[in-house]
């Protein structure tokens, strides 16, 4: 009854741990999560007094497909503003959520025999869609070693007559790994004369605890030319349930399938949500988004020291987002079982590293309250005392 393409689909691994945490914490038992990609933040409230003003202006109807000539305007002027990019309205395009942005753009440049490159561990969704959309997946192995960052070399002998897109995240989910610009420039370099597009997802670029955001695009004009640029506001501005992702590309080609797409899909998003989004992209909300930033460093310093103390797991220290990526290969390179047993003797969620195409590891994420992230860890390490 069902397509083969669609019974190529798995469940997400994130998803399906959060529901699990859920559901034992409805029946009253004690459980931590820490598996959830969204900050425990409220959306800021001048963002919110913007979305009711919408509502009560009777904004309430369809839209152009690709976002409001308002929205795209703020979306141009953010990419100026912030990472020194400069796109015309007819190389934007708003969708709902940065998941849909990508699906559109595998959905239409990804076909049969197409190969695309993705630096492991990764997003869950990546490789899903990749092979939804037709592609075939070529994984990049990273570690703890090179800061779960690919190398030029690593690049240069992944590419084939068949590469058709590498996906950069940087930051990354789940690791918190950020790109240098050196770094960045490097690996452009390895792309240099050939045709592989560059899909660069730059979610988190607000969440940056050492260092510095470098937009891909940024690096050289061979970049810019070659990079689809993929943000939005769920994780910066805490909007996840907002629905609110862009994406930005040289090539107008691109984005006009697209829209295309989309016009055939979903159509416009939320109307209201735009409106809203102009104020998180205009920076509005600017000394929100660097509390929260501030609370996440905090959060990231103590748990990345504690974990460091319990012997058996080892962690880096993150970059950026709010995910620490625990090395538990000392105990297990099992991450399902560990995590699976972790839920059900301590009431702490994680997700397994295999999820992210790197078992032996588990993702942590430290965007909850700082009590709930001590006792859990301390919670974690009873764990751990017993498997040794």
């Amino acid at each position: 009854m069902l397509s083969d393409r669609v019974n190529t689909l798995s469940e997400s691994i994130t998803i399906a741990i959060s529901t699990l945490a859920q559901e034992l914490k409805a029946q009253g038992k004690d459980i931590i999560s820490f598996s959830a990609g969204e900050p425990d933040f409220d959306t800021p409230q001048v963002i919110k007094d913007a979305a009711i003003k919408a509502i009560n202006d009777g904004f309430t109807k369809y839209t152009a497909v690709d976002g409001i000539p308002e929205l795209k305007a703020a979306i141009a002027l953010k990419l100026k503003r912030d990472n020194g990019l400069e796109y015309k309205a007819n190389q934007i395009i708003a969708s709902n959520g940065a998941k849909h942005s990508l699906y559109n753009l595998f959905a239409s440049t990804i076909q049969a025999g197409d190969e695309v490159i993705i630096p492991a561990p990764y997003w869950v969704t990546y490789p899903e869609l990749v092979q939804y959309c037709g592609g075939s997946v070529v994984e990049i192995i990273t570690d703890d070693l090179s800061g779960f960052k690919i190398t030029p070399k690593q690049l240069k002998n992944a590419l084939t007559p068949n590469t058709k897109m590498l996906i950069l995240t940087s930051p990354s989910n789940p690791t918190g790994a950020v790109y240098t610009r050196d770094e960045l420039i490097a690996l452009g370099k390895v792309l240099e004369g050939t045709k592989v597009l560059v899909a660069s997802d730059e979610m988190y670029e607000k969440l940056i605890y050492d260092g510095e955001f470098v937009s891909s695009a940024s690096v050289s004009d061979d970049m810019f030319e070659r990079t689809i640029t993929i943000n939005g506001l769920s994780k910066s501005v805490a909007m996840t349930g907002w629905r609110f992702g862009y994406m930005a590309a040289a090539n107008t080609e691109i984005i006009q399938a697209t829209k295309k797409l989309q016009s055939q899909s979903t159509s416009n998003i939320n109307s209201i949500t735009q409106k809203a989004a102009i104020v998180g992209l205009n920076g509005d909300a600017d000394s929100d988004i660097e509390s929260m930033r501030q609370a996440f460093k905090a959060r990231r310093d103590e748990a990345v020291k504690l974990i460091n103390e319990i012997d058996g797991l080892s962690v880096l220290s993150p970059a950026g987002a709010f995910y620490l990526f625990v090395n538990i290969k000392a105990i297990t390179d099992d991450s399902m079982t560990f995590c699976k047993e972790l839920l059900e003797e301590q009431g702490v969620a994680v997700i397994p590293g295999i999820g992210f195409g790197s078992d032996g590891y588990f993702r942590f994420s430290f965007a909850t309250d700082m009590e709930s992230i001590r006792q859990g860890i301390k919670r974690i390490a009873t764990f751990v005392a017993t498997k040794k």
